[in-house]
């Protein structure tokens, strides 16, 4: 309980009830970001890491629309762990999913997760310092502003990924310049979505996948646009119920 008496998390059902999510009152809460991520995975990923998971919905959800999946979720902050772990044995996921503490800027260290993964989701931090407006929420701060960047978190994914393994990552639309460099780096068959609030507003989001060994070259997709005047679209009401895919592939499309 928080010191004037009020709960410190919430206990809350998305995807229509289909996922149950102890989450901070307030702060860094689960969004449409990480709604949209879970949407992105590619069909036959067995392995999967969450990577910078919070608590848990990417790949919460993930999990319970795949029965042969085996997924963990990775995440460095303590509490938020703790919550994680909650989610976990909430969703009757205890035999196919864990939560591992620690530092996605250190991923070399963790020498049972090398290659291990065939497939990271992650939704990196959006902001470094002196970029961006920080949070007043220290939680969230933190969330958001790491000690590193957005090409060593690219770089420790890389080290955790099998050859030929995929990662999508969701990321802020103004920072493509560094997502397309980082990501170019270290993986080939790039595919790229944006996500636009509204159709005649700039895209405040890019999806973007890779694959780890890959010579193949760049694909932009369909955008993604999430409002029709104040009204979610089809397409934003069907992620939202858990009941749309977002393919990464062009051969999906």
């Amino acid at each position: 309980m928080g010191a004037n008496g009020e709960s410190d998390t919430t206990d809350d059902r998305l995807f229509r009830g289909s996922l149950l999510l102890r989450q901070p009152a307030r702060g860094h809460r689960a969004g449409t970001d990480a709604v949209l991520l879970a949407a992105t995975a590619p069909p036959g990923a067995r392995h999967i890491l969450d990577l910078g998971a919070s608590t848990g919905l990417v790949g919460l959800q993930v999990a319970k629309g795949r029965s042969e999946a085996r997924v963990v979720l990775l995440e460095r902050d303590p509490a938020m762990a703790a919550l994680a772990r909650h989610n976990i044995t909430a969703n009757g996921l205890t035999d196919r999913v864990s939560c591992r503490e620690a530092d996605a800027f250190a991923l070399g260290r963790e020498k049972d997760l090398r290659e291990a993964f065939d497939l990271v989701l992650t939704n990196p931090p959006y902001f470094t310092p002196g970029r961006g407006r920080p949070s007043p929420d220290p939680v969230r701060r933190a969330a958001h502003q790491l000690d590193g960047d957005l090409d060593g978190w690219l770089r420790n994914a890389a080290t955790v990924l099998a050859p030929g393994g995929e990662i999508v990552m969701i990321h802020r639309a103004d920072a493509l310049g560094d997502v397309l460099a980082a990501m170019a780096r270290r993986f080939g068959r790039l595919a790229f979505r944006f996500v636009h609030p509204r159709a005649p507003e700039p895209a405040h989001r890019v999806l973007v996948s890779g694959k780890k060994g890959s010579r193949q070259g760049l694909t932009i997709l369909p955008p993604v646009i999430l409002f029709e005047g104040d009204r979610p679209t089809d397409l934003s009401a069907a992620l939202h119920d858990g009941h749309a895919l977002l393919p990464m592939r062009p051969e999906q499309e």
